[in-house]
């Protein structure tokens, strides 16, 4: 489905039920025992941090199995380990794998176009040594609070190039390995050259990063067998507010914001107006526009119910930066308030309209 197009309320129910299928999928026999199987043989835990940009698919790109990294998304790639919530989240989602055994692979992420710098990241103005320098930033405040040593906790900074969905890994000295330069016969070369990029990361993560260069250089290899649209014109028509929107590895379709910086106001208004200027160039219909709310929770109970609160309290806070600074816009939001069952990443709506 062509969703940019269609009214409102079809590009709505094409939404959940995109949300349906990749639960069905995640919770498949086959997607679970692929889980089960690839974590014992790669025990290393990987979080993702990340632009809400629908084309930074790191499980396609490295054809790792849903479900194995876990992403951290916000509008424009922009982090600071300083916000108390991100920080809490990050912390806790560590501390558990840890607890059980595993060490932590943190990828802080950066992205941009070799064939044209107007494909980049928005939100550097296109600027990717900005971008760059902003990773290595993330990267101190992650040594800061986990350990420079590290012997459990090893962050990395990782560009993504997204003409040919091409993993950038940047080494401890400055060095690089651009895996689109990688030929499938020089594979056998790969455990050197991560040794020289990590020195002092553990063989076990070296070993866990391996199979994700494989998986990339084998999803290059088809992006260039087959055509590809690169110069997609920005048609979003929804505002994702929170956590929860893996299935939306989508280009163009959403502006999500993680509910991380203490000024949640600024990304709010800046995807409004992102989302004003689409329906007045054309871009996307002017008849509506969908505010999704989403906070998961982990156990029935006491957590959904909080989840709940979060997720309602995240839906009004939006509605009323929207109301107060355009409007116009806002009599044409169709708000929506979810909780996202992360066992089976099921997404639930709250207070159904």
């Amino acid at each position: 489905m062509q969703s940019h197009s269609k009214p409102i309320m079809e590009r709505i129910g094409w939404l959940f039920e995109l949300a349906e299928r990749h639960s069905r999928e995640f919770k498949s026999p086959e997607a679970y025992l692929a889980r089960e199987r690839y974590t014992s043989l790669h025990p290393t835990a990987i979080a993702v941090l990340k632009c809400m940009d629908g084309r930074i698919n790191i499980p396609v790109a490295t054809q790792t199995p849903i479900g194995i990294i876990q992403p951290f998304r916000n509008l424009g790639g922009i982090f600071d380990l300083g916000w108390p919530h991100l920080g809490e989240v990050l912390a806790s989602h560590v501390t558990a794998k840890v607890a059980a055994g595993r060490r932590v692979l943190i990828f802080i992420t950066y992205h941009f176009s070799r064939g044209e710098s107007h494909r980049g990241c928005t939100g550097f103005g296109y600027d990717t040594q900005r971008a760059i320098a902003h990773t290595y930033e993330v990267k101190r405040q992650a040594e800061h609070i986990f350990g420079r040593s590290h012997g459990t906790v090893y962050p990395i900074v990782c560009g993504f190039e997204t003409d040919e969905d091409a993993l950038i890994l940047h080494g401890e000295s400055g060095e690089k390995l651009d895996v689109s330069t990688i030929a499938p016969a020089d594979a056998d070369a790969l455990m050197p050259r991560l040794a020289s990029l990590y020195p002092d990361m553990a063989d076990q993560v070296r070993q866990d990063i391996l199979p994700l260069i494989l998986g990339n250089i084998e999803h290059i290899a088809k992006v260039r067998q087959s055509p590809r649209l690169l110069d997609i014109e920005h048609r979003e028509w929804m505002i994702c507010l929170g956590r929860g929107f893996d299935f939306l590895h989508t280009p163009n379709l959403a502006l999500i914001i993680g509910p991380y910086s203490p000024d949640l106001a600024d990304p709010i208004r800046k995807a409004a107006s992102i989302i004003e200027s689409n329906m007045k160039a054309g871009r996307i219909p002017d008849d509506g526009f969908l505010l999704l709310a989403s906070v998961p929770y982990g156990e029935i109970g006491v957590d959904r119910a909080r989840a709940e609160l979060k997720s309602l309290f995240l839906s009004k806070f939006a509605e009323e930066v929207i109301t107060r600074d355009f409007p116009g816009l806002s009599a044409k939001m169709y708000t929506h308030t979810a909780v996202l069952d992360w066992r089976i990443r099921a997404l639930e709506r709250v207070g159904v309209p």
